[in-house]
């Protein structure tokens, strides 16, 4: 084995764990930006999800994605079924470090489907789910993508995942979000619409930094080696754009609403995040904070967006992961410098034209429409199945915690709590 060998895989082995702890900053973006009724089902199933994601990635995923389709290969992966540690040809790295890393990708990106399941899905749809979506929706993608199928033959350029993670999670997210419906509460018979509060802004803030940190293994990790060190660049392109998304959505709120709204300035700098994850390798710096930036613009806007619609979306997912996923993806048609384009072409403001930005569109609608009809078949299907995809209402109104797991994520606060309103209904009773 050789020095360049063993710090590839070094390198990208690290980045592979900073992706898996990004898992724990989901739990808190979704735990702080709920109810505190749910907070341990929330924990608790995403652990869950991520351990079933891990085992079908090993057992299917991982071949449909990465494998060798034949005369198939354009469409999907054949090959290497129960991932056995091999080493891949012409990888300068370990063939194990690279199927973790993957393996990461996969389970962030079902994370992200399960924003549009928050606080109202039974947990069985949760595991269900879990297994068709690391078989049907996500490993399609990435072959097509990261895999040598029919978008990579394109040029599609998608650096470290705004289509095939972020994209592909918010259209599962989609489906779901229509399918079960707005949560008890969210809109008035006239329409409008209620605003349901997350239970604790600090753990919000606190997984934003999580995530951002992990997103240098998310981004960076990309780079798949340490050659020429360009992983710092892409660490510092991604570290742009998460700013630049972060000061423009505190921007826009100030002036529209009249105040620096917190969850929407921390929604901006995911936004950013998710935007910059499809160009970070692709751009020079200065792109990085335009297309940051927009993608900050864009959230404030596509969540208010989504709410007229009374599509209830509880931690943003199809804004921060879709809205800025798109964009980010389009991004390199107009920003792809010609001396990083080593897939595809330049972008149109690079001497280009418009064939880099043609592909990206195509993969956009081809992996958005078939991540929202897949999953949305799943789901329709597995709600007449399963007799429902959603808790009832009084479990709703009890929270998760009790309703699917018999214990509290707070226990001491909430049986406090209970104890009250029971003391007052009997006190009621009585007079």
């Amino acid at each position: 084995m050789t020095t360049t060998f063993l710090m590839n895989s070094l390198w990208t082995m690290v980045g592979a764990v900073l992706v898996i702890l990004m898992i724990g900053g989901f739990i808190l973006l979704e735990t702080g930006s709920t109810r505190m009724k749910n907070a341990g089902h929330i924990a608790g199933k995403t652990i869950l999800t991520f351990s079933i994601s891990s085992l079908i990635f090993w057992a299917v995923g991982y071949a449909l994605a990465f494998g060798s389709g034949g005369s198939l290969n354009s469409l999907i992966g054949l090959s290497h079924f129960f991932y056995s540690g091999y080493e891949i040809k012409g990888l300068a790295l370990s063939g194990s470090v690279f199927f973790l890393f993957q393996l990461a990708f996969a389970g962030i990106s079902l994370t992200i489907a399960f924003g549009g399941f928050a606080e109202r899905a039974k947990l069985a749809a949760y595991l269900i789910f879990s297994v068709l979506f690391s078989i049907i929706v996500y490993p399609p993608i990435a072959h097509w993508i990261w895999g040598g199928g029919w978008l990579a033959e394109h040029g599609k350029q998608d650096f470290a995942g705004s289509t095939v993670v972020h994209l592909t999670g918010a259209a599962a997210a989609l489906a779901a979000t229509i399918l079960l419906k707005p949560r008890i509460g969210k809109f008035n018979k006239d329409g409008s619409a209620n605003t349901i509060e997350g239970h604790n802004q600090v753990f919000t803030a606190l997984s934003v930094l999580l995530l951002w940190v992990g997103w240098f293994g998310f981004n960076a990790g990309s780079t798949l080696g340490v050659a020429d060190g360009f992983f710092g660049y892409v660490a510092l392109n991604t570290n742009l754009g998460a700013a630049a998304g972060t000061v423009a959505a505190m921007i826009v709120s100030w002036i529209v609403l009249g105040k620096a709204d917190v969850p929407m300035m921390l929604n901006g700098a995911l936004a950013g995040l998710v935007a910059i994850t499809a160009s970070c390798g692709f751009v020079a710096p200065w792109a990085a904070v335009v297309i940051g930036f927009i993608a900050g613009i864009l959230v404030f806007y596509s969540m208010r967006f989504f709410e007229k619609m009374k599509i209830d979306d509880p931690i943003a997912a199809l804004s921060v992961h879709g809205t800025a996923g798109i964009w980010g993806t389009l991004s390199n048609g107009f920003f792809a410098t010609r001396e990083l384009a080593t897939v595809g072409k330049p972008g149109l403001f690079y001497g280009g034209g418009f064939h880099q930005l043609g592909v990206q569109a195509m993969g956009v609608i081809a992996c958005g429409l078939f991540a929202f009809a897949a999953s949305y078949i799943i789901l329709y299907v597995m709600k007449a199945v399963m007799k429902g995809l959603r808790v009832s209402e009084e479990e709703e109104i009890i929270g998760l915690d009790i309703s699917e797991h018999g214990s509290y994520g707070y226990p001491e606060l909430l049986k406090h709590k209970d104890n009250l309103q029971l003391n007052e209904a009997l006190r009621a009773k009585t007079e």
